[in-house]
This record gives structure tokens, C-alpha cells and sequence, in this order.
């Protein structure tokens, strides 16, 4: 979204400059815990104290002495998610306009997430307007406040979303080793040795980041326990290379978690599930094989515990995929009926797989989910509509 949003923004002649922050692993453990609280969810059940606030503070400071020359007064700076919230007041001192975006959230109120909002608040008070992606995550202290509701997009132009033949599509699933054929890159993306599927196969997959939230164990049992030996289809459980991914330090143990699920299923259920970490040193290649990945499935499903709003329902839909998906977060705006399937409980793993079951059972009915779901992104969640909000946001900001 970011990479799209500064390049409308420069194209139409606004001065615009993304900074990006860096941290070491404790400070991005904190903005982790924050971010599963923020969730409802306790994550790593660490402490969220005053030497984590030191901490946090302190890694911040650094950044904003590296980052401020490249902002005079006057200037917009919006700050994007947890990690970013410490350089509120920072930029504010340098007599920056400062807003303050959140994508995450939850909607209902815990102790998790009052204990996240309690250590992000006074970071806050030095932003002029936040953005939220639903108005359910605004907690209590910001609804008075200027908050606008801006729901993300995706751009049907990247490499992630771009049309692919069916023939380029092959070829960049057999480089990552899910489907046979020759491989362009030197290790398969497929782990623990379990090889290709045939190209015949139905394919139902869920492409998400190693993270607990995003469930890839329960889909891994639901689909074991209630689609293998009842279909025919295949499970692919495709994520990023965890050594690619720096800001996210549950990401090797969720992966390790999955693997020693997997290599503990029945040998039937193993040889119709496949762990794929893609590799993240080229992200534009990345990029195509999560394309492929989601225009070669059957059936996409994407069933989190919790969800801000989860881009990969949104690419899924675009690509005329039909979706099995959780009722949770921002999952509820982007799939109104008769567009997708919603898990009223996403821990029910029975009615799960009855559900992904159902559907590969109406082959014929696949098409018309794909089409109905292609148009309610073409209508809501691309980026024209958002860059014409943000320019909205903007203006606003502007007459502050």
C-alpha cells in the first residue's frame, strides 16, 4: 500500500519522503507484544513495564535524531503502527504536522488491549488526527479526537497482483518447488523434504505471515481431521522465509510449531499438506509467487483468530478466488454475502472443514463466488479510492 501511495503522491507533484525505523530484536519483541495485544490476544505473555517503555522510548529517540533533519515545520508526517508511535513527539517538537495510523485492533475491549493502549496513549498526545482501518479498534480515549476510517487497498497493477497466465503461473510454482517442473531457484520453498504436488491437483491454500493469529496450525489439523480422505483437494500452507523477515520475532517458532504438527499427521494426511516458506530476498519474485500461489487455489482461506483487516482476503477476491475466512476484524467489511464464505467461529475446525468441504463439493458454484467477490474489490478496496481518501485526509490536515 505504502509503496503505491508515495509514488501517486510524487507523480502528482507533492514532495513526499518515507522514512523506515530500525530497532533491535527486544524493541520489535515489545512492538510485537504490542501488536497481539492490540489484538486481544497476550501473545508472548511478557511484560509490557517501565523498562520495556524505556526501552521503546530510547530505540525511538535514536530514529528520530537519524530522521529528523528530513522534516521542516510544516510538513505532514504520518506515522504508521505501534513501532512508529514513539516519533510523535519528535516530529512535533520540529513543528511538524503529526498524524498517526493504526491498521490493528480488536472489536471488543480486554485487559490485553487496554494494557496495549495504556503504554501507546501518551506517545499519542502529540498527534493532530489518527486514521483507523475500522471503527471498532478506535479505543475509548481517541473517539473524541479527529479519527478518520480509512480501509486499505490493494493495487492491481503490482507484482502481486498483476494477471498471470495459467503457463507463467506453472513456471513460478515449480521454482518454488510446489508443482513439478524446472526450478529457477536453488532450495524449494516446500519444507521437510515433501516435494511438489502434481499439477492436477486441487489446491486449497492460505497465504499469511508465521504468526500465531493468523491460525496456519488449526488450518493445518482442521484441514487433516476434516477434508483429508473426504476430498480430493490439497492443503498449502505458504508463508514468508522467516529469515526474511526481521520485525517479527514469533515467526520461527510459529514455523516450528507447524513443522512438528505436520511431520506428526498420519501418512495420508502429510502427503496432502505442504509448509512453503518463500524466500524474501527478492521481493518482486516473492511477490509473483503469492500471486501464483493464490490464482492456482481452488479455494483460498484465510482463518485467523483475530484480524485488522488481512490484505490477503482482499488479493484473493481480486484474483476471482472464492474465500473461506474468518467473521473476525476488517475480514467482515470485505466479505458481504454471496462473495465468500465467513467462520462465525474460527476455532471450530469441524465447521471449517465442512465449509471448505462444501465448497469443493459445487465446483460449478466456485466460478460464480469468484466473480461476485473479483467486483466487490473492484468497487471498495482498490487504490484509487484510497489515494482519493488519503487526498481528502490530507487537505484536511493541511487546514489544521
Amino acid at each position: 500500500m505504502l509503496h503505491l501511495l508515495v509514488a501517486y503522491a510524487i507523480d502528482l507533484g507533492v514532495d513526499t519522503d518515507w522514512i523506515v525505523i530500525d530497532g533491535d530484536r527486544e524493541f520489535f519483541e515489545i512492538t510485537k507484544r504490542l501488536h497481539n495485544r492490540l489484538h486481544g490476544w497476550s501473545g508472548d505473555a511478557g511484560e509490557l513495564g517501565q523498562a520495556e517503555r524505556d526501552h521503546y522510548r530510547s530505540v525511538l529517540r535514536i530514529n528520530a535524531e537519524a530522521a529528523i533533519f528530513r522534516v521542516c515545520p510544516g510538513d505532514i508526517v504520518i506515522l504508521h503502527d505501534p513501532q512508529t508511535a514513539g516519533l510523535a513527539r519528535h516530529f512535533d517538537e520540529r513543528g511538524a504536522i503529526v498524524a498517526w495510523r493504526c491498521h490493528i485492533g480488536s472489536d471488543y475491549s480486554n485487559g490485553n488491549t487496554e494494557e496495549a493502549w495504556t503504554f501507546l496513549l501518551p506517545h499519542l498526545a502529540a498527534c493532530r488526527s489518527f486514521v483507523f482501518s475500522r471503527a471498532a479498534f478506535v479505543p475509548p480515549e481517541l473517539t473524541k479526537k479527529d479519527v478518520w476510517i480509512i480501509e486499505p487497498s490493494i493495487d492491481p497493477l503490482s507484482p502481486k497482483n498483476r494477471p498471470l497466465s495459467p503457463i507463467r503461473r506453472r513456471e513460478l510454482l515449480a521454482q518454488a518447488g510446489v508443482l513439478p517442473g524446472e526450478r529457477a531457484v536453488s532450495k524449494s520453498a516446500v519444507l521437510a523434504g515433501a516435494g511438489p504436488f502434481s499439477s492436477e491437483d486441487r489446491v486449497v491454500a492460505q497465504v499469511s505471515r508465521w504468526d500465531y493469529l493468523k491460525d496456519m496450525i488449526g488450518v493445518l489439523h482442521g484441514f487433516a481431521e476434516h477434508v483429508v480422505g473426504l476430498s480430493d483437494a490439497r492443503l498449502a500452507l505458504v508463508g514468508p522465509s522467516v529469515d526474511g523477515v526481521a520485525d517479527d520475532p514469533e515467526a520461527q517458532a510459529v514455523l516450528e510449531e507447524c513443522l512438528v504438527a505436520w511431520e506428526a499427521l498420519p501418512h495420508r494426511a502429510r502427503r496432502a499438506v505442504r509448509l512453503v516458506a518463500l524466500p524474501m530476498v527478492d521481493v518482486v519474485a516473492n511477490a509473483l509467487m503469492v500471486n501464483a500461489t493464490q490464482r492456482h487455489a481452488t479455494v483460498v482461506v484465510q482463518k485467523s483468530l483475530q484480524e485488522g483487516f488481512g490484505l490477503t482476503v482482499t488479493e484473493a477476491m481480486w484474483k476471482s478466488r472464492p474465500v473461506v475466512a474468518s467473521a473476525v476484524g476488517g475480514i467482515v467489511d470485505q466479505v458481504p454475502e454471496g462473495t465468500g464464505v465467513l467462520l462465525q467461529d474460527p476455532r471450530d475446525l469441524d465447521v471449517f472443514g465442512r465449509t471448505v468441504r462444501g465448497l469443493l463439493a459445487e465446483p460449478d458454484q466456485l466460478p460464480i463466488l469468484g466473480r461476485r467477490a473479483r467486483q466487490q474489490v473492484r468497487e471498495n478496496f482498490l487504490t484509487d479510492r484510497h489515494l482519493i481518501d488519503y487526498a481528502h485526509f490530507v487537505e484536511h490536515l493541511t487546514a489544521l
